[in-house]
């Protein structure tokens, strides 16, 4: 049976997925850059995330506050841990903003400058957010400052790297009408087979989230899941549907994030801190749930507005 508290870590697990489907595609869009060399196909590259990249940052506000108010106890036993990538993934986050927004209002010898900041800026951020999710399974707090640079969480970071990066190719060849769209699908499948060998090498330095959602039926049903969507994945690649893949490629990291959600549960720090141990009084939860039960729907909506919105492909 669910409790509150249960909930309340359902609800942020669900603010992570939502920022990790939506700016984790913004920042592969922005890694990609390094691979477009000429300005106009940076321009349109930038065009497709420029009215959407501040929504999608939405979840990582509502994430970070409930965490805070929702789970103190955890918050404050892992900012010990995280401080010093927090802050660099925010300053990275900063940066990104700054050369998206300004590209657009500035003299084209500045340019190449935003763009490095964008690229630079956009690997550091999700190399970080990986790294950080790296330290949080394994539940090593004690690493001191620099253990998020240890070689479970930085394949971590590696891996989310691979996967935005996938994600940001299908999103170029929907979103893009251009040249662009060739180079893009070639990178897919690049980083499609980087994506898979990553999640195998993390697997192999530690399997004991998997193997314990294998033991779960909602966990063994998403891990079941995998396959089928891979193949269907692969053919949506090779007959060029780039709606459809990028769909299934968010599907995928939907289902990697809910299989190893099902298999730390009921750990919020594994080892540590179990969601019932770490969770604010009942309370503050209801308080809170209360304000999520109104903002989730109008963030969504709002999100899917723009989309909407900005549904015509870049030329």
């Amino acid at each position: 049976m669910m409790t509150l508290a249960d909930l309340s870590a359902a609800t942020l697990a669900l603010s992570l997925l939502l920022y990790l489907l939506l700016d984790g595609t913004d920042l592969g869009v922005g890694m990609l850059l390094f691979f477009f060399r000429d300005g106009e196909s940076r321009r349109r590259l930038t065009a497709t995330i420029l009215p959407i990249w501040d929504a999608n940052e939405t979840w990582l506000v509502l994430l970070a506050g409930g965490l805070l108010a929702l789970f103190p106890l955890a918050w404050s036993l892992l900012f010990n841990a995280i401080y010093l990538p927090l802050f660099i993934m925010l300053l990275a986050l900063v940066m990104r903003a700054v050369a998206v927004e300004y590209r657009g209002h500035v003299d084209a010898r500045w340019h190449r400058a935003l763009d490095m900041t964008h690229i630079v800026s956009s690997l550091i951020a999700t190399f970080t957010q990986g790294a950080l999710a790296g330290v949080v399974i394994s539940g090593d707090l004690q690493a001191g400052a620099f253990g998020w640079l240890s070689l479970y969480p930085a394949l971590c970071g590696c891996g989310l790297i691979a996967a935005c990066l996938l994600c940001g190719c299908c999103w170029i060849q929907w979103r893009v009408k251009g040249t662009e769209i060739v180079l893009a699908h070639h990178l897919g499948w690049l980083f499609l087979v980087l994506s898979l060998a990553l999640l195998i090498a993390i697997n192999l330095l530690d399997s004991r989230p998997f193997l314990q959602a294998w033991q779960r039926l909602p966990g063994k049903i998403l891990l079941i899941l995998l396959l089928p969507a891979l193949i269907a994945l692969l053919a949506a690649m090779r007959y060029r549907r780039p709606v459809l893949s990028l769909m299934l490629a968010l599907s995928l990291v939907t289902l990697c994030w809910g299989a190893l959600i099902a298999g730390l549960w009921p750990w919020l720090l594994p080892g540590q801190l179990t969601i019932q141990q770490a969770a604010a009084a009942p309370a503050t939860q209801i308080f809170l749930l209360s304000g999520y039960a109104a903002i989730l729907p109008v963030t969504l909506a709002y999100n899917s507005w723009a989309f909407w919105v900005f549904r015509a492909r870049v030329r």
